[in-house]
């Protein structure tokens, strides 16, 4: 069932949800978590598919809000859901005008009562997650860098503005890489003396990688850039031999270990549905993810400080070369004109001594 409002409050909206439930024969909720995605127009539909299908899972009041700003007068347009293809409930939420500042105001009334709140921004995210208004009414709340122009922009911003509960779908990709990964190292039991990954340029999920394996190895984990899709490969050097994950198809992976046979495992890459679904099992912090943030911030200091320091020895040959070209040409005009001037005179000179 459907219900459109117009020019509403969270109090009508309230009343519709009790109404509707009922009217749909279902007045018990069963719903273990508000669930509050941020997105716009062109990116609230598949937010909300999403949303819904990870709700099958986790029965959860789903509350999406957008935000259309403008200079039109504030004003709230909801579309209420109940019984569309999920086992809970869901509020769209338009806010105009100023009342787009103040979204807050709007989503507080609407939370399930002495439930955990998770938010998720399908798109591009507050620079600080935490410090948000909606964010801050939160428990969990979920990024993703990957879906932004710029994702390692965006990466170093979550991960700079790092609070316990934050976290990035670009983590969560890599659940089964890692769960390979440990199940390896188990099996091999070596020192692993290096590791590269490859992947598609600008991946996210890759540099998370790189500083989850250089924290727990103790290693300096490299990315190395290819067409993808995604993460194509994980190998690490062990004195044994190479242990590499390979998945060059984005679906099927071959695992070889140092004098095993190679297997094929399934490693297809998972849509944002199952993504959130895994999320929203556990809903305390993460810690092996706070600990990869703090590694991806210790790489990226390295690389900046790294970057520095090299910049002046690429820029001094051209500074000093400069110079040295324009100095034969600067002083021999002046050389040349002062020794025909020198001349000139001594001529003058003797052409008027005969007349004395």
């Amino acid at each position: 069932m459907i219900v459109d409002l117009t020019e509403t409050n969270a109090s009508e909206i309230a009343s519709t949800l009790i109404r509707v439930r009922r009217q749909a024969g279902s007045p018990a909720m069963g719903m273990v978590l508000t669930f509050i995605f941020v997105a716009d127009e062109s990116t609230y539909y598949d937010a909300l598919k999403s949303a819904m299908q990870a709700g099958k899972e986790h029965p959860s009041r789903i509350l999406g809000i957008i935000l259309r700003g403008g200079r039109s007068a504030p004003h709230l347009d909801a579309e209420v859901r109940i019984g569309e293809g999920g086992p809970g409930e869901s509020v769209l939420l338009r806010m105009y005008g100023d009342l787009a500042k103040h979204p807050e105001s709007v989503v507080t009334p609407l939370l399930l009562p002495e439930s955990p709140v998770v938010v998720w921004w399908p798109g591009k995210a507050p620079d600080s997650p935490s410090s948000d208004p909606i964010g801050a009414l939160a428990r969990r709340r979920v990024t993703d860098a990957a879906a932004v122009r710029k994702p390692m922009v965006a990466l170093d911003s979550y991960c700079g503005s790092y609070a316990p509960g934050d976290t990035d779908l670009a983590w969560t990709r890599l659940t089964p890489w890692r769960a390979l990964l440990a199940a390896a190292l188990d099996q091999h039991g070596g020192k692993v003396g290096g590791a590269v990954i490859e992947a598609e340029k600008g991946n996210a999920s890759a540099e998370l990688l790189a500083a989850w394996l250089s924290k727990r190895l103790k290693i300096d984990a490299e990315v190395r850039s290819n067409r993808g899709p995604g993460i194509t490969a994980v190998r690490l050097q062990t004195a044994a031999g190479e242990i590499a994950i390979t998945r060059p198809d984005g679906r099927l992976a071959r695992y070889s270990l140092p004098g095993q046979p190679e297997r094929s495992v399934a490693l297809k890459r998972r849509e944002t549905s199952e993504l959130l679904a895994e999320e929203l099992r556990r809903l305390d912090p993460d810690d092996i993810y706070a600990q990869a943030v703090e590694e991806r911030l210790k790489r990226s200091a390295r690389a900046a400080a790294n970057g520095k320091a090299a910049a002046p020895a690429a820029e001094k040959p051209a500074a000093v070369k400069k110079p040295a070209a324009k100095k034969p040409v600067a002083k021999k005009a002046p050389a040349k004109k002062a020794a025909t001037k020198k001349a000139a005179t001594k001529k003058a000179a003797t052409k008027k001594k005969p007349a004395k």
